[in-house]
Protein backbone atom coordinates (compact mmCIF):
# COMPACT_ATOMS: atom_id res chain seq x y z
CA UNK A 1 0.00 0.00 0.00
CA UNK A 2 2.37 2.38 0.87
CA UNK A 3 4.45 1.63 -2.45
CA UNK A 4 1.61 2.51 -4.84
CA UNK A 5 0.28 5.18 -2.73
CA UNK A 6 3.96 7.16 -3.66
CA UNK A 7 3.04 7.05 -6.95
CA UNK A 8 -0.41 8.37 -6.67
CA UNK A 9 1.67 11.10 -5.25
CA UNK A 10 3.34 13.98 -7.30
CA UNK A 11 6.42 13.08 -5.40
CA UNK A 12 7.83 10.21 -7.22
CA UNK A 13 11.57 9.52 -6.99
CA UNK A 14 13.26 9.44 -10.39
CA UNK A 15 14.10 5.78 -9.39
CA UNK A 16 10.78 5.12 -8.58
CA UNK A 17 9.82 6.36 -11.82
CA UNK A 18 12.67 4.37 -13.52
CA UNK A 19 11.34 1.12 -12.14
CA UNK A 20 8.09 1.92 -13.17
CA UNK A 21 9.07 1.54 -17.17
CA UNK A 22 7.71 -1.34 -18.87
CA UNK A 23 10.77 -3.69 -19.88
CA UNK A 24 8.89 -5.97 -21.83
CA UNK A 25 7.74 -2.97 -24.00
CA UNK A 26 11.34 -1.78 -24.40
CA UNK A 27 12.60 -5.22 -25.39
CA UNK A 28 9.83 -5.52 -28.07
CA UNK A 29 11.11 -1.72 -29.44
CA UNK A 30 14.78 -2.74 -29.50
CA UNK A 31 14.21 -6.23 -30.96
CA UNK A 32 11.81 -4.75 -33.96
CA UNK A 33 14.03 -1.52 -34.66
CA UNK A 34 16.90 -4.62 -35.18
CA UNK A 35 15.25 -6.14 -37.64
CA UNK A 36 15.13 -3.39 -38.95
CA UNK A 37 18.88 -2.25 -39.28
CA UNK A 38 18.94 -5.55 -39.96
CA UNK A 39 16.32 -5.18 -43.11
CA UNK A 40 18.44 -1.74 -44.20
CA UNK A 41 22.08 -3.63 -43.52
CA UNK A 42 20.32 -5.86 -46.52
CA UNK A 43 19.51 -3.36 -48.85
CA UNK A 44 22.09 -1.97 -49.21
CA UNK A 45 24.01 -5.24 -50.15
CA UNK A 46 26.00 -5.80 -47.21
CA UNK A 47 26.59 -2.39 -45.37
CA UNK A 48 25.92 -0.51 -42.81
CA UNK A 49 25.79 2.96 -45.52
CA UNK A 50 23.67 4.67 -46.30
CA UNK A 51 21.22 3.19 -44.27
CA UNK A 52 21.36 1.56 -41.07
CA UNK A 53 24.54 3.88 -39.78
CA UNK A 54 21.91 6.75 -40.32
CA UNK A 55 19.09 4.67 -38.79
CA UNK A 56 20.80 3.47 -35.51
CA UNK A 57 21.89 7.02 -34.95
CA UNK A 58 18.98 7.90 -35.04
CA UNK A 59 17.51 5.21 -33.14
CA UNK A 60 19.77 5.93 -29.90
CA UNK A 61 18.64 9.30 -29.89
CA UNK A 62 15.27 8.41 -30.25
CA UNK A 63 15.25 5.78 -27.48
CA UNK A 64 17.16 8.81 -24.71
CA UNK A 65 14.16 11.23 -26.06
CA UNK A 66 11.42 8.38 -25.27
CA UNK A 67 12.62 7.60 -21.96
CA UNK A 68 12.78 11.29 -20.69
CA UNK A 69 9.10 11.81 -22.06
CA UNK A 70 8.28 8.48 -20.41
CA UNK A 71 9.43 10.00 -17.01
CA UNK A 72 7.66 13.49 -17.22
CA UNK A 73 4.43 13.62 -15.76
CA UNK A 74 1.39 12.67 -17.58
CA UNK A 75 -0.18 16.00 -15.86
CA UNK A 76 2.32 18.05 -18.30
CA UNK A 77 1.15 16.20 -21.23
CA UNK A 78 -2.16 16.36 -20.80
CA UNK A 79 -1.62 20.42 -20.25
CA UNK A 80 0.46 20.71 -23.67
CA UNK A 81 -2.00 18.61 -25.58
CA UNK A 82 -3.66 20.94 -27.03
CA UNK A 83 -0.70 23.28 -27.55
CA UNK A 84 0.89 20.47 -28.95
CA UNK A 85 -1.96 20.17 -31.41
CA UNK A 86 -1.59 23.79 -32.54
CA UNK A 87 1.65 23.88 -32.90
CA UNK A 88 1.10 20.56 -35.32
CA UNK A 89 -1.46 22.47 -37.16
CA UNK A 90 1.09 25.69 -37.62
CA UNK A 91 3.45 22.97 -38.87
CA UNK A 92 1.73 21.97 -41.56
CA UNK A 93 0.94 25.59 -42.53
CA UNK A 94 4.53 25.99 -42.93
CA UNK A 95 4.75 23.23 -44.98
CA UNK A 96 2.99 24.97 -47.81
CA UNK A 97 4.66 27.97 -47.11
CA UNK A 98 8.40 26.90 -46.87
CA UNK A 99 7.98 23.41 -47.36
CA UNK A 100 10.94 21.20 -49.15
CA UNK A 101 9.40 19.47 -52.32
CA UNK A 102 9.81 15.36 -52.78
CA UNK A 103 8.44 13.21 -55.23
CA UNK A 104 6.03 15.42 -56.48
CA UNK A 105 4.83 16.39 -53.27
CA UNK A 106 5.43 19.18 -50.44
CA UNK A 107 5.20 17.49 -47.21
CA UNK A 108 8.95 18.47 -45.45
CA UNK A 109 10.39 21.20 -43.70
CA UNK A 110 13.95 20.72 -44.01
CA UNK A 111 15.52 21.56 -40.66
CA UNK A 112 19.60 20.98 -41.92
CA UNK A 113 19.73 17.68 -39.75
CA UNK A 114 16.85 15.91 -40.83
CA UNK A 115 14.22 16.55 -43.02
CA UNK A 116 11.14 16.92 -40.45
CA UNK A 117 7.32 15.52 -42.07
CA UNK A 118 4.80 17.18 -39.57
CA UNK A 119 2.14 15.15 -40.57
CA UNK A 120 3.90 12.51 -38.85
CA UNK A 121 3.68 14.33 -35.98
CA UNK A 122 0.06 15.55 -36.39
CA UNK A 123 -1.19 11.84 -35.66
CA UNK A 124 0.52 11.80 -32.24
CA UNK A 125 -0.83 15.47 -31.30
CA UNK A 126 -4.35 14.89 -32.72
CA UNK A 127 -4.93 11.88 -30.76
CA UNK A 128 -3.65 13.61 -27.62
CA UNK A 129 -6.13 16.69 -28.70
CA UNK A 130 -8.67 14.10 -28.58
CA UNK A 131 -7.89 12.54 -24.97
CA UNK A 132 -7.62 15.85 -23.64
CA UNK A 133 -11.20 16.31 -25.19
CA UNK A 134 -12.86 13.33 -24.22
CA UNK A 135 -11.42 13.11 -20.52
CA UNK A 136 -13.30 16.27 -19.87
CA UNK A 137 -16.70 14.30 -21.29
CA UNK A 138 -18.73 13.09 -18.96
CA UNK A 139 -20.43 9.34 -19.58
CA UNK A 140 -23.48 10.45 -19.76
CA UNK A 141 -22.86 13.28 -22.86
CA UNK A 142 -20.56 10.66 -24.51
CA UNK A 143 -23.06 10.14 -27.16
CA UNK A 144 -24.59 13.12 -28.01
CA UNK A 145 -24.45 14.09 -31.34
CA UNK A 146 -23.17 17.71 -30.33
CA UNK A 147 -19.86 16.14 -27.96
CA UNK A 148 -18.90 14.96 -31.26
CA UNK A 149 -18.73 18.56 -33.47
CA UNK A 150 -15.49 19.80 -31.62
CA UNK A 151 -13.24 16.39 -31.95
CA UNK A 152 -14.34 15.84 -35.57
CA UNK A 153 -13.69 19.29 -36.29
CA UNK A 154 -9.97 18.36 -34.39
CA UNK A 155 -9.93 15.22 -36.57
CA UNK A 156 -10.66 17.06 -40.05
CA UNK A 157 -8.62 20.32 -39.73
CA UNK A 158 -5.53 18.42 -39.91
CA UNK A 159 -6.85 15.99 -42.79
CA UNK A 160 -7.82 18.79 -44.63
CA UNK A 161 -3.96 20.33 -44.45
CA UNK A 162 -2.32 17.14 -45.12
CA UNK A 163 -4.66 16.35 -48.23
CA UNK A 164 -3.18 19.72 -49.61
CA UNK A 165 0.61 18.66 -49.75
CA UNK A 166 -0.97 16.23 -51.18
CA UNK A 167 -0.57 12.91 -48.93
CA UNK A 168 -3.85 10.87 -49.39
CA UNK A 169 -2.27 7.92 -46.99
CA UNK A 170 -1.16 10.46 -44.14
CA UNK A 171 -4.17 11.86 -44.16
CA UNK A 172 -6.13 8.65 -44.16
CA UNK A 173 -4.28 7.04 -41.16
CA UNK A 174 -5.11 10.53 -39.27
CA UNK A 175 -8.72 9.99 -40.09
CA UNK A 176 -8.71 6.18 -39.01
CA UNK A 177 -6.89 7.01 -36.16
CA UNK A 178 -9.28 9.56 -35.13
CA UNK A 179 -12.08 6.71 -35.80
CA UNK A 180 -10.04 4.47 -33.17
CA UNK A 181 -10.45 6.93 -30.48
CA UNK A 182 -14.06 7.44 -31.06
CA UNK A 183 -14.24 3.61 -30.86
CA UNK A 184 -11.86 3.15 -28.03
CA UNK A 185 -14.10 5.67 -25.99
CA UNK A 186 -17.34 3.85 -26.29
CA UNK A 187 -19.30 6.30 -29.42
CA UNK A 188 -22.55 4.17 -30.46
CA UNK A 189 -22.63 1.85 -32.82
CA UNK A 190 -25.40 3.96 -34.37
CA UNK A 191 -23.26 6.95 -34.90
CA UNK A 192 -20.35 5.19 -35.94
CA UNK A 193 -22.91 3.88 -38.76
CA UNK A 194 -23.67 7.35 -39.69
CA UNK A 195 -20.07 8.31 -39.70
CA UNK A 196 -19.61 5.31 -42.33
CA UNK A 197 -22.12 6.08 -44.56
CA UNK A 198 -21.52 9.58 -44.99
CA UNK A 199 -18.14 8.36 -45.89
CA UNK A 200 -19.05 6.27 -48.29
CA UNK A 201 -21.49 8.98 -49.88
CA UNK A 202 -18.41 11.26 -49.65
CA UNK A 203 -16.21 8.99 -51.76
CA UNK A 204 -17.89 10.01 -55.39
CA UNK A 205 -16.88 13.97 -54.48
CA UNK A 206 -13.64 12.87 -53.51
CA UNK A 207 -13.43 10.81 -56.49
CA UNK A 208 -13.93 13.67 -59.33
CA UNK A 209 -12.95 17.18 -57.32
CA UNK A 210 -10.43 16.21 -54.73
CA UNK A 211 -8.23 13.06 -55.86
CA UNK A 212 -5.42 13.95 -57.99
CA UNK A 213 -4.90 12.00 -61.09
CA UNK A 214 -1.75 10.01 -59.69
CA UNK A 215 -3.91 8.99 -56.90
CA UNK A 216 -6.54 7.87 -59.07
CA UNK A 217 -4.01 5.83 -61.26
CA UNK A 218 -3.01 3.79 -57.57
CA UNK A 219 -6.33 2.92 -57.09
CA UNK A 220 -7.00 1.61 -60.79
CA UNK A 221 -3.42 -0.15 -60.61
CA UNK A 222 -4.67 -1.95 -57.29
CA UNK A 223 -7.64 -3.49 -58.78
CA UNK A 224 -5.64 -4.14 -62.14
CA UNK A 225 -2.18 -4.12 -61.61
CA UNK A 226 -1.45 -6.01 -64.81
CA UNK A 227 -2.81 -2.81 -66.48
CA UNK A 228 0.60 -0.99 -66.69
CA UNK A 229 3.19 -3.66 -65.59
CA UNK A 230 5.77 -1.54 -66.50
CA UNK A 231 4.89 1.54 -65.25
CA UNK A 232 2.16 1.95 -62.45
CA UNK A 233 1.94 -1.32 -61.75
CA UNK A 234 5.25 -2.22 -61.37
CA UNK A 235 5.55 -1.65 -57.61
CA UNK A 236 2.90 -3.93 -56.49
CA UNK A 237 3.77 -6.69 -59.32
CA UNK A 238 7.91 -6.62 -57.80
CA UNK A 239 6.57 -6.56 -54.61
CA UNK A 240 4.29 -9.83 -54.93
CA UNK A 241 6.80 -11.82 -56.87
CA UNK A 242 9.50 -10.93 -53.82
CA UNK A 243 6.93 -11.87 -51.27
CA UNK A 244 6.43 -15.10 -53.36
CA UNK A 245 9.25 -16.55 -53.71
CA UNK A 246 10.61 -16.11 -49.90
CA UNK A 247 8.45 -19.01 -50.04
CA UNK A 248 8.04 -20.35 -46.15
CA UNK A 249 11.92 -19.85 -44.76
CA UNK A 250 13.14 -17.95 -47.17
CA UNK A 251 16.06 -17.22 -49.55
CA UNK A 252 18.51 -16.63 -46.97
CA UNK A 253 20.04 -13.20 -45.50
CA UNK A 254 21.33 -11.23 -48.31
CA UNK A 255 20.12 -13.73 -50.88
CA UNK A 256 16.89 -12.20 -51.58
CA UNK A 257 17.44 -11.72 -55.67
CA UNK A 258 14.36 -8.85 -56.11
CA UNK A 259 15.88 -6.59 -53.75
CA UNK A 260 19.77 -7.33 -54.62
CA UNK A 261 19.08 -7.01 -58.39
CA UNK A 262 16.92 -3.45 -57.45
CA UNK A 263 13.83 -4.90 -58.97
CA UNK A 264 12.10 -3.78 -55.60
CA UNK A 265 11.40 -0.55 -55.45
CA UNK A 266 12.02 1.76 -52.49
CA UNK A 267 13.02 -1.34 -50.60
CA UNK A 268 14.44 0.80 -47.76
CA UNK A 269 11.38 2.16 -46.68
CA UNK A 270 7.80 1.04 -47.69
CA UNK A 271 9.03 -1.82 -49.19
CA UNK A 272 10.70 -2.95 -46.49
CA UNK A 273 8.56 -5.66 -45.62
CA UNK A 274 9.10 -6.98 -48.81
CA UNK A 275 12.66 -7.52 -48.82
CA UNK A 276 11.90 -9.08 -45.28
CA UNK A 277 9.73 -11.46 -46.51
CA UNK A 278 12.11 -12.42 -49.64
CA UNK A 279 15.27 -13.45 -47.44
CA UNK A 280 13.13 -14.49 -44.17
CA UNK A 281 9.84 -15.87 -45.63
CA UNK A 282 6.87 -16.42 -44.12
CA UNK A 283 8.69 -17.57 -40.83
CA UNK A 284 10.39 -13.60 -40.44
CA UNK A 285 6.90 -12.24 -41.90
CA UNK A 286 5.21 -13.65 -38.80
CA UNK A 287 7.91 -13.33 -36.56
CA UNK A 288 7.40 -9.26 -37.59
CA UNK A 289 3.04 -10.04 -36.77
CA UNK A 290 3.24 -11.57 -33.40
CA UNK A 291 6.10 -8.94 -31.98
CA UNK A 292 3.63 -6.05 -33.47
CA UNK A 293 0.71 -8.15 -31.45
CA UNK A 294 2.61 -8.15 -28.22
CA UNK A 295 3.30 -4.43 -28.65
CA UNK A 296 0.02 -4.44 -28.88
CA UNK A 297 -1.51 -6.21 -25.99
CA UNK A 298 1.33 -3.97 -24.04
CA UNK A 299 -0.30 -0.94 -24.78
CA UNK A 300 -3.75 -1.97 -23.71
CA UNK A 301 -2.37 -3.74 -20.70
CA UNK A 302 -0.95 -0.42 -19.54
CA UNK A 303 -4.24 1.24 -20.72
CA UNK A 304 -6.20 -0.55 -18.66
CA UNK A 305 -4.13 -0.13 -15.72
CA UNK A 306 -4.23 3.85 -16.14
CA UNK A 307 -7.05 5.77 -13.26
CA UNK A 308 -7.90 8.40 -15.75
CA UNK A 309 -9.31 8.54 -18.90
CA UNK A 310 -6.52 10.84 -20.30
CA UNK A 311 -4.27 7.91 -19.79
CA UNK A 312 -6.40 5.20 -21.20
CA UNK A 313 -7.22 6.87 -24.24
CA UNK A 314 -3.74 7.93 -25.42
CA UNK A 315 -2.16 4.89 -24.61
CA UNK A 316 -4.70 2.92 -26.52
CA UNK A 317 -4.78 5.60 -29.18
CA UNK A 318 -1.20 5.67 -29.77
CA UNK A 319 -0.83 1.77 -29.54
CA UNK A 320 -3.44 1.03 -31.75
CA UNK A 321 -2.29 3.82 -34.66
CA UNK A 322 1.75 1.95 -34.32
CA UNK A 323 -0.49 -1.04 -35.36
CA UNK A 324 -2.56 0.76 -37.96
CA UNK A 325 0.65 1.36 -39.56
CA UNK A 326 1.58 -1.94 -39.66
CA UNK A 327 -1.65 -3.11 -41.04
CA UNK A 328 -1.72 -0.66 -43.54
CA UNK A 329 2.05 -1.16 -44.80
CA UNK A 330 1.47 -5.15 -44.84
CA UNK A 331 -1.67 -4.93 -46.72
CA UNK A 332 -0.08 -2.34 -49.10
CA UNK A 333 2.72 -4.56 -50.21
CA UNK A 334 0.37 -7.47 -50.62
CA UNK A 335 -1.52 -5.82 -52.82
CA UNK A 336 -4.32 -6.10 -50.87
CA UNK A 337 -5.18 -2.56 -50.73
CA UNK A 338 -3.74 0.76 -53.05
CA UNK A 339 -0.07 1.62 -52.62
CA UNK A 340 -0.44 5.03 -50.31
CA UNK A 341 3.50 5.47 -49.08
CA UNK A 342 3.04 4.49 -45.50
CA UNK A 343 6.35 3.26 -43.91
CA UNK A 344 6.56 0.11 -41.60
CA UNK A 345 7.24 1.64 -37.84
CA UNK A 346 11.07 1.10 -36.35
CA UNK A 347 11.78 -0.84 -39.07
CA UNK A 348 11.61 1.33 -43.03
CA UNK A 349 13.83 3.93 -43.04
CA UNK A 350 12.97 7.36 -42.00
CA UNK A 351 13.97 10.45 -39.61
CA UNK A 352 10.51 11.48 -38.57
CA UNK A 353 8.89 7.76 -39.02
CA UNK A 354 11.54 7.13 -36.12
CA UNK A 355 11.31 9.99 -34.57
CA UNK A 356 7.33 9.91 -34.13
CA UNK A 357 7.49 5.96 -32.98
CA UNK A 358 9.66 6.97 -30.67
CA UNK A 359 7.31 9.87 -28.89
CA UNK A 360 4.48 7.69 -28.62
CA UNK A 361 6.09 5.07 -27.00
CA UNK A 362 7.47 7.58 -24.78
CA UNK A 363 3.56 8.91 -24.12
CA UNK A 364 2.73 5.34 -23.63
CA UNK A 365 5.18 4.68 -20.97
CA UNK A 366 4.41 7.62 -19.41
CA UNK A 367 1.15 6.68 -18.77
CA UNK A 368 2.22 3.65 -17.61
CA UNK A 369 4.65 5.55 -15.06
CA UNK A 370 2.20 7.75 -13.46
CA UNK A 371 -1.10 5.53 -13.84
CA UNK A 372 -2.37 5.92 -10.58
CA UNK A 373 -2.14 10.14 -11.08
CA UNK A 374 -5.52 11.66 -10.80
CA UNK A 375 -6.20 13.94 -13.72
CA UNK A 376 -8.28 17.17 -13.94
CA UNK A 377 -10.69 17.10 -16.35
CA UNK A 378 -9.84 21.05 -17.39
CA UNK A 379 -5.98 21.27 -16.62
Amino acid sequence: MRLESSFASDRMSLWDKLSQLNIGLLVLIVAISCIGFTALYSAAGGSFEPWASRQIVRFVFGFIMMIIIALIDIKWWQKLSYFAYAGGLLLLLAVEIMGAIGMGAQRWINLGFIQLQPSELMKITTIMALAQYFHAVTVEDMNKLKVLIVPTILILMPVALVMLQPDLGTALMILMGGGIVYFLVGISYWIFGIIVLAGLAFIPIAWFFLLHDYQKQRVLTFLDPERDPLGAGYHIMQSKIALGSGGFDGKGFLNGTQSRLNFLPEKQTDFIFTLWAEEWGFVGSVLILILVMVVLGYCFFIAMRCRSTFSRVLAMGLGANFSLYVFINVAMIMGLIPVVGVPLPLVSYGGTAMLAAMVSFGLIMSANVHRSAKLPRHP
